[in-house]
């Protein structure tokens, strides 16, 4: 399936927004949960298998 070049606005904010959401979690959150929060649940999302709500 090939992705339009011209994609709505509204799809575009959620596609910016997913891919906020796949950054790493900050060193500073890691060291003061000692450890126990690496990854964020939603790094999960693969651009090819996981798929944006339309």
């Amino acid at each position: 399936m090939n992705i339009a070049r011209t994609k709505p606005p509204a799809k575009k904010k959620r596609l910016g927004k997913a891919t906020k959401e796949k950054k790493a979690v900050p060193t500073w959150v890691i060291v003061r949960t000692s450890g126990k929060v690496r990854t964020t649940p939603k790094r999960r999302r693969n651009w090819r298998t996981g798929k944006v709500k339309p």
